[in-house]
């Protein structure tokens, strides 16, 4: 018997590392952004609060509470200084 191996020659979707698991929020100040997104880092997860041109800040990411509340209350403190938020 004579075993046949075949494959898929189709694309199969990867996600690169340098682009966002997930964007958590996005707010604009005139033609300034800044968004808060999730991305891939080693073996976990990392936040980042970032601008068109540069990480703002970056730590390590995991889905609890404390966290999620964080990135909440900073978001809330923007938007009370007048940011807005962005169209997804």
């Amino acid at each position: 018997m004579r075993a046949t191996l075949r494959f898929n020659s189709g694309h199969v979707p990867t996600r690169r590392m340098n682009e966002p698991v997930a964007t958590l929020w996005r707010l604009a100040w005139n033609e300034d952004w800044i968004s808060c997104a999730v991305y891939h880092h080693g073996p976990g997860l990392e936040m980042r609060l970032e601008s068109r041109s540069n990480v703002i800040m970056s730590e390590p990411f995991e889905l609890r509470p404390r966290m999620l509340a964080r990135m909440q209350a900073l978001r809330s403190s923007l938007k009370r200084r007048g940011w807005r938020d962005l169209p997804d």
